[in-house]
């Protein structure tokens, strides 16, 4: 036990048996019409006594752990603990009072009637004392018990991220490598220019292993270097239409989803294609939540979903673990030739 604590629990022991006394005295000095002349002889006694067989309790409480058992058990225990502890009690006061001459009943009552009366007038103030110890304890248990399933809820949720994450850079920095290399010989101009879109995507990743949400002003450019790369690739065969609407450029949305998504169109969509096709990036608010939307010529296939389809496993994944419910991707075909990618986030979200 750490010495704040003992000092605080010393504290509240002395204050609340200290606030008995007073009482005590209030009512012996302004409602008692009997006189007893070791009133206060008898008094001191009891507290001193209170204090110390109250604090027998708690060390019974600690030395059995009585604490860690279930509540009907701690209940139990503490009506047992209590019953055992007043008998005590009583007898120690009944006994003390009459060796030292303090005692007022002594000829009014035998030994045996005494403790038993005290037994049950120390049993009352003792049951006082051991509930407020126990739902003390129990409050502070149970908020700990809260306290250490949140902490480690978030560190469960930064794992995955962090696994996901893991898993998502690799993901297109291969393809992109792979695109330059197929540059190298051919034209060595253009290979520089994608090594320099390749460094940018590198060191926005790197700052994405540290963010959970990024402006998606930054991701959109990110999303930009990628497609300068992919242009290398497919030529005129790829074409990009961009709707952003401005208010949308300070937008929160989670580091390298936008480009998983354009990624996966390419992949799924785009490169299927003989003549290729067409890229349309949507970033819009309507009515109470913010989309992100990314359409690709193509047909939605089951190989999306298939272990090649990590960035669309991972990219639910991280709208569950950083939105909930609030976060909602759909991918599905649309009229046209055409499938479309969307992420919602709830206005409250937004």
């Amino acid at each position: 036990m750490s010495r704040r604590i003992a000092k605080a629990y010393w504290l509240c022991q002395a204050g609340g048996w200290g606030m008995l006394g007073l009482v005590y005295i209030f009512f012996h000095l302004t409602i008692s019409e009997k006189t007893d002349p070791y009133f206060f002889q008898n008094l001191i006694l009891f507290l001193t006594e209170g204090v110390l067989f109250s604090h027998f309790i708690r060390m019974v409480v600690r030395s059995f752990n009585l604490l860690k058992l279930p509540l009907a058990g701690q209940i139990r225990a503490m009506f047992v603990t209590v019953l055992l502890v007043a008998l005590l009690f009583a007898t120690t006061d009944v006994l003390l009072v009459t060796l030292l001459k303090i005692n007022t009943d002594a000829k009014q009552a035998t030994l045996l009637t005494q403790i038993l009366r005290n037994w049950f007038g120390t049993m009352l103030f003792l049951i006082i004392w051991t509930l407020i110890y126990f739902t003390y304890h129990y409050v502070v248990v149970s908020q700990n018990e809260q306290l250490d399933k949140a902490t480690l809820s978030n560190m469960v949720k930064e794992l995955q991220l962090k696994t996901i994450k893991a898993h998502i850079n690799p993901h297109f920095i291969f393809n992109a490598l792979n695109s330059i290399r197929a540059l190298v010989d051919e034209n060595p101009t253009r290979a520089r220019t994608a090594i320099t879109a390749l460094s940018n995507i590198l060191r926005s990743s790197l700052q994405a292993e540290k963010l959970e949400t990024a402006p998606f002003e930054r991701e959109l450019n990110l999303v930009k270097d990628y497609l300068d790369l992919e242009y290398i690739r497919f030529e005129e065969r790829l074409q990009v239409i961009y709707e952003i609407d401005e208010d949308t450029l300070d937008q929160q949305v989670p580091p390298m989803v936008l480009q998983i998504m354009v990624e996966n169109a390419i992949k799924h969509g785009i490169s299927k294609q003989v003549d290729g096709g067409c890229i349309k990036i949507i970033s819009d608010f309507t009515e109470n939540r913010y989309e992100l939307t990314v359409q690709n010529t193509g047909q939605l296939n089951a190989a999306i979903h298939s272990s090649d389809g990590f960035g669309i496993a991972s990219t639910q994944n991280r709208l569950r673990l950083l939105y909930g419910g609030k976060g909602v991707f759909d991918i599905r075909n649309i009229a046209g030739n055409m499938v479309e990618t969307k992420i919602a986030i709830r206005a409250n979200q937004v």
